[in-house]
């Protein structure tokens, strides 16, 4: 069992950021987060796309924010468990929460902080009929956890975005063969990445289907072949496959939050504005996926409420302690 002082349960800015104030108050910290890196939605759904409103820079772009908060933590090295989903939070007593995952890992913490933006994010699936019954290690996967997994293999990838650019582009190296289906003749993704992948078709190692849509998976217990139409014909191409990766986006929902006995208001949780705590003590809700009078979803609004929770928890591990607050120009960052 992996024991801390917080957990913290998210990976997105606002769960970055309370790794660095807890850090400053000699709290350790584990985050856990169902995607495969930190980041959340920055560095899932839009890691290229400008940010405007952090306070000292006129625009930053998702994932180089993301790359700073990870570089600014670096002194009070935080512990991750991603690619897994928080199933159940019990406390045990005071100041004593097990966290266990999907796969069965367990966190043991005095308190923690919920920072799951909107949710946990579960995967856009498309239209196609028996989807499901290749799912769980059967063929059919909804984001790259381990590329590993995919090496020296037939691979079929479908998406117009940024993800399947990206991926198309690194797993062109270690597949056997890889296609990447598109519905359009243009990408969503950036343009460096559109040319990458076209190149990489011109050269042979990538087969590009444009205007095309995925419309049926076969197989025998196990995924290996699917059937691709294209749009505007009656063209329909069958190809033998290992794994399918669906790369159509992620959706927000609260997932097994809603099971934890938490104040749920219109998918959110309810926190007390003085310092993000929940009704539960011990439990505190930061970012995104909080609400109170006035919120307002801005990252810089998910900082403050990190310092804020982060300092009260301080109080609450260490009842009947002082702590005096030190400015970080004067003492620096001092790691544990």
């Amino acid at each position: 069992m992996i024991k801390t002082d917080i957990s913290i349960i998210g990976a997105g800015p606002a769960g970055l950021f309370a790794v660095f104030e807890a850090g400053l108050l000699k709290l350790r910290t584990h985050l856990i987060d169902y995607l495969p890196k930190p980041g959340g939605q920055l560095s899932e759904v839009y890691p290229k796309k400008p940010i405007y409103d952090i306070p000292g820079y006129p625009t930053v772009l998702a994932q180089e924010l993301v790359d700073k908060l990870l570089k600014q933590n670096e002194p009070f090295e935080p512990g991750y468990t991603l690619g897994e989903r928080i199933e159940s939070l019990e406390k045990r007593g005071e100041r004593d929460f097990v966290l266990t995952t999907d796969k069965g890992t367990q966190i043991n913490s005095k308190a923690v902080i919920i920072a799951g933006g909107l949710g946990c994010f579960e995967p856009r699936r498309p239209e196609v009929p028996e989807l499901k019954r290749f799912e769980g290690g059967k063929g059919i996967n909804y984001m790259v956890l381990d590329p590993e997994k995919f090496r020296n293999k037939k691979l079929v990838l479908a998406g117009g975005g940024d993800s399947a650019l990206d991926w198309t582009i690194y797993l062109a190296e270690i597949a056997a063969e890889i296609t990447l289906v598109h519905r359009s003749e243009s990408f969503r993704g950036a343009p460096d990445s559109v040319n990458k992948v076209v190149e990489l078709s011109k050269q042979g190692k990538v087969n590009l289907l444009l205007n095309s849509n995925l419309t049926k998976v076969n197989g025998n217990g196990v995924l290996n072949e699917v059937v691709i139409q294209h749009k505007n014909a009656d063209d329909i191409v069958t190809i033998a496959t290992d794994e399918l990766i669906l790369l159509f986006g992620l959706s927000p929902k609260l997932g097994p939050i809603e099971k934890w006995g938490l104040n749920i208001d219109k998918n959110a949780i309810d926190v007390n504005p003085e310092d993000y705590s929940t009704h539960i003590e011990g439990v505190y809700a930061i970012g995104d996926i909080n609400t109170y009078k006035n919120k307002l979803k801005l990252i810089l609004c998910g900082f403050h409420e990190a310092a804020i929770a982060s300092h009260s928890i301080y109080k609450y591990i260490n009842p009947g302690i002082k702590y005096t607050m030190k400015y970080t120009t004067v003492n620096g960052v001092n790691a544990f």
